[in-house]
């Protein structure tokens, strides 16, 4: 890959690492509910998982999808189920923080890494970055450079949604304030499922 390209390849992975969506509205609720430390697998999960999935799509699962095209309907319908019940765990949860850090349990390194393969947004990231990103007939080392390179950026820029969450935990040291704070997450988390839904 020339410098050019892992430029925009960079400028890509931040701007789409960064801004809302599945990943980043669940670190903040983590982040809010179990505090930084233990919201780290979850974190490592979703980068990890992230690269894991854009290599091995790089590596032929792009040509499985092509020639079966039910299989975007059946990721759609999982990823739709799944989501909405992420959204009701996090609009669910009515411990107070305290509570919570020493009673409940953050997503775990498997969970998360094993979510971006039904997170639509993470999907789309790894295809665009596949097909703008890389040469018309990338290697097996440009395709790892490629998933390397959004993964080293892709874990700082979850980890600003995880530390805003948890700086928001002090303000959520009540029950009501706590409840607001997770239906409101839960609600935006169903929010991000209207492209996938209009798509």
């Amino acid at each position: 890959m020339t410098p050019d390209l892992i430029t925009a390849l960079a400028a890509f992975a931040l701007v789409s690492s960064i801004t809302p969506g599945p990943n980043n509205l669940m670190l903040m609720a983590s982040g809010a509910n179990f505090g930084l430390i233990r919201t780290l697998p979850h974190m490592l999960g979703v980068s990890l998982g992230f690269v894991v999935m854009a290599v091995a799509l790089g590596a032929g699962l792009v040509q499985l999808f092509d020639a079966w095209p039910a299989s975007y309907t059946v990721m759609k319908a999982l990823s739709t189920i799944y989501l909405l019940y992420l959204a009701w765990k996090i609009a669910s949860n009515r411990r107070p923080p305290d509570a919570t850090r020493t009673g409940g349990r953050p997503m775990s390194f498997l969970q998360a890494a094993a979510f971006q393969w039904v997170n639509p947004k993470a999907v789309s990231m790894a295809l665009t970055a596949l097909t703008v990103y890389s040469p018309p007939t990338p290697t097996m080392g440009t395709i790892v450079v490629l998933a390397g390179v959004f993964g080293l950026i892709n874990l700082p820029s979850i980890a600003i949604w995880v530390i805003m969450g948890q700086q928001m935990s002090r303000f959520l040291h009540t029950p009501r304030r706590l409840k607001i704070f997770n239906v409101t997450a839960g609600l935006l988390l169903v929010a991000t499922l209207y492209p996938i839904l209009m798509a």
